[in-house]
């Protein structure tokens, strides 16, 4: 046998990645601008819990509720009734005189931190995003400066009663 043969070996080359380096140095930094990065807002809620009614008949408190309807706002207290109703037509609400009176049961009640939204079906996410908002903080202008303050930022959600028509209620009578 000849030694002749061995010398047609072939010796492992070298991968050429030159231009896959390239396209990365380029691709990496434009795919790290053009992403989108999002940020989600978290807002903590609390369920109303089933014996709220009972444990507060030793000491009756403030319970805020609002209850949104599709024609109004109605906040009441859970233990004596409508405080005030705000009349609403499609959309239109007079989101002013809303907080001014949320500030007033503030004043009145500094340490109330809670507040019960009950919603009809028919109110839209929307909606309730603004009502939310407008809960837990207002804007109230001083002398020279606006001041944000917080109204009532423990929010429960909850479902509204249906109103029932009260002539319907006891069915025909001639």
């Amino acid at each position: 046998m000849k030694k002749s043969s061995f010398k047609h070996l072939h010796e492992a080359e070298e991968l050429n990645i030159t231009a896959f380096m390239n396209l990365m140095v380029i691709l990496v930094p434009f795919l790290l601008i053009t992403a989108v990065f999002s940020r989600m807002t978290v807002l903590e809620l609390n369920l109303p819990a089933l014996d709220a009614k009972a444990n507060s008949q030793e000491k009756i408190e403030l319970q805020l509720e609002l209850v949104l309807r599709e024609n109004s706002f109605d906040i009441r207290d859970a233990n004596l009734g409508v405080i005030k109703v705000f009349p609403r037509s499609q959309g239109e609400t007079r989101w002013d005189l809303f907080t001014d009176l949320l500030v007033e049961i503030k004043t009145r009640f500094p340490d109330e931190q809670d507040i019960t939204l009950l919603l009809e079906p028919s109110i839209s996410y929307k909606t309730l995003i603004h009502v939310m908002d407008r809960v837990r903080t207002a804007d109230v202008v001083s002398v020279l400066t606006v001041e944000t303050i917080e109204l009532f930022p423990n929010i429960s959600i909850g479902d509204a009663e249906i109103d029932m028509p009260e002539n319907n209620q006891g069915g025909d009578q001639k």
